[in-house]
């Protein structure tokens, strides 16, 4: 098509390279340095977009019967262990159990469920509300042994990172579920440090911790914090007569210090920037059919 004053869409693509060049110029001008496609893409890969990947991890905490089975099996083998020991327990101290509380007393995966869809990761200005919602449910089988721990003359002491401005809220919960000792003295929530080892040491001067319950590392030793992919799993084979035994994992494929050793404890890392260390972290098939 040609018309007086020459071809239209020759004046078009003029225009479109100018605008490009623009384009260009601006991104290069722009806070964070020169535009490539990689910052194109990753100014476009959104927490939103990072959530995504939190359904298969969250719906089968939600709908397997695997994850049930594996409750009842961790609580039935607690009750076993603590049985043993106390058969076989002749010290002064009195015997307690140290447990984590959320992902493995109490299922927040509904909190998990809500971040999918938003284009926000976990906050504290939505941790808060949550804590007070009344929708979070115990796991299957730890209302029962706890208690049956209390029956034994075990006491229960709860070493949770939960942070202390979420005590009220986090304590009536756990009271109104039934589990034992909800008090100031057996609640050992987070001040200072995320590290549970000091709290560990409060309650060993009295007492004998005969089993840890957890599905975080860190609710065992304090080795494991901190550390990357590798040297956690190094950690775990150099005790491994202890799991199963003193040490009891609960299953929690949502969130937890693993994930951080994925970003080698970079959690500031961007949406896209997370996405690929996750992704570079596979051991991959390299099969071309």
């Amino acid at each position: 098509i040609t018309q007086k004053g020459g071809n239209p869409m020759e004046k078009i693509k003029k225009q479109f390279r100018v605008l490009l060049i623009i384009f260009v110029a601006v991104g290069m001008l722009g806070i964070g340095g020169p535009f490539t496609s990689d910052s194109f893409a990753d100014s476009h890969y959104t927490t939103k977009d990072l959530n995504e990947q939190l359904v298969m991890g969250t719906l089968w905490v939600q709908t397997s019967a695997e994850f049930r089975a594996l409750c009842y099996q961790s609580f039935n083998l607690a009750k076993m262990n603590l049985d043993a020991f106390l058969a076989s327990y002749s010290g002064s101290k009195k015997v307690a159990i140290s447990v984590d509380v959320d992902e493995t007393l109490i299922d927040n995966s509904v909190y998990q469920a809500f971040l999918i869809g938003n284009d926000f990761g976990y906050s504290s200005k939505t941790w808060g509300p949550w804590q007070s919602s009344g929708l979070a449910t115990p796991y299957p089988g730890s209302i029962e042994f706890l208690n049956y721990a209390k029956l034994r003359g075990v006491e229960v002491f709860y070493i949770t990172n939960i942070k202390m401005q979420y005590y009220e809220p986090a304590s009536k919960k756990l009271k109104a579920m039934g589990f034992p000792f909800i008090d100031k003295k057996h609640l050992l929530f987070r001040t200072d440090t995320s590290d549970k080892q000091p709290r560990r040491d409060i309650v060993e001067k009295d007492y004998v911790l005969s089993l840890f319950l957890g599905d975080n590392l860190n609710d065992f030793l304090s080795v494991f914090r901190k550390k990357p992919v590798d040297a956690r799993s190094a950690e775990v084979d150099k005790i491994r007569e202890e799991w199963g035994k003193r040490f009891i994992v609960f299953p929690n494929p949502m969130y937890g210090d693993w994930e951080g050793a994925v970003y080698n404890g970079n959690w500031g890392a961007s949406p896209a920037e997370k996405d690929q260390m996750r992704k570079d972290h596979l051991r991959r098939w390299n099969y071309q059919p």
